[in-house]
């Protein structure tokens, strides 16, 4: 596939995907979308990435200003809603989860760790995406907003089931029925965010995370996980004890266990084998 509006590289096992359409700010298009979900796709099965990165193209001064304005315009000429897209269209995380086989869900699916680097304003789906991610930094002065009131339409893309899990009813609320616009200073102290750092400090310590968990985390561990706690997010407590129970027994016996303990042993960095 030839990719027009993102810009994506691998290094030292991090992929960083970048939405890049700087003179709109990156905003989200259905060929942006159909390229998201196909690098999304080809970095999951990469076995030499562990940890992937989305971003902004910093010369949009955005994260994602959210959907384009032509495609909000035609949607008004035609009378419904047009997702740019077809049945062509990639699959990334579906198959783990039938939970997780939906627009965006799909993240929950993906079987390495997404670290969304929030370097500017992230409106309506880019709201979306820095929620679907699992961890979230953002620079000093970026501002949100979920943008759907305006529009009449609903909280898209499964905000109102996402939000009131990572910052509580009460703030969630505030956010999807106002439509308002708030600070990433407001998104830290209401625990949207991991952290809030300094513009030029962001994609340093974006980078400098991922590469913990590329040294300190198995692929098997990272990827067990993170599908262990949206899996949680659907079931009792009982059956997360119970699935947590066999994944050990069966995650003892592979070889990164005797790795990560001569590692941990020897004071080193452990050597993960490939999955």
């Amino acid at each position: 596939m030839e990719i027009k509006t993102l810009k994506t590289r691998i290094t030292n096992g991090i992929a960083i995907i970048e939405l890049s359409r700087p003179h709109r700010r990156n905003a989200w298009t259905g060929r942006m979308h159909t390229e998201y979900r196909y690098m999304l796709s080809q970095f999951d099965q990469d076995p030499a990435v562990r940890v992937i990165v989305v971003t902004g193209d910093p010369e949009g001064k955005a994260f994602c200003a959210g959907a384009d304005t032509a495609a909000l315009e035609g949607h008004s000429e035609k009378g419904r809603y047009d997702s740019g897209t077809d049945q062509s269209i990639a699959t990334p995380g579906y198959g783990t989860r039938e939970e997780f086989d939906a627009t965006f869900a799909y993240h929950f699916g993906l079987s390495k760790p997404v670290i969304a680097a929030i370097n500017g304003p992230a409106a309506g789906i880019g709201l979306v995406l820095a929620a679907f991610a699992d961890i979230r930094f953002a620079a000093t002065g970026a501002k949100f907003t979920a943008a759907h009131g305006r529009f009449n339409f609903p909280a898209e893309f499964g905000l109102s089931w996402v939000l009131p899990r990572i910052i509580g009813l009460t703030h969630a609320n505030d956010i999807l029925l106002t439509s308002r616009v708030f600070t990433a200073e407001e998104a830290n102290e209401m625990g949207f965010l991991n952290e809030l750092l300094a513009p030029e400090e962001l994609m340093p310590h974006a980078l400098a995370y991922a590469r913990q968990i590329v040294d300190g985390v198995a692929p098997g561990s990272a990827r067990e996980t993170k599908w262990q706690i949206y899996t949680d997010q659907h079931r009792d407590v009982g059956a997360s004890v119970r699935d947590a129970e066999h994944l050990l027994e069966t995650m003892i016996k592979h070889p990164d266990y005797k790795e990560g303990i001569r590692a941990w042993m020897a004071k080193r960095t452990a050597k993960w084998g490939e999955e």
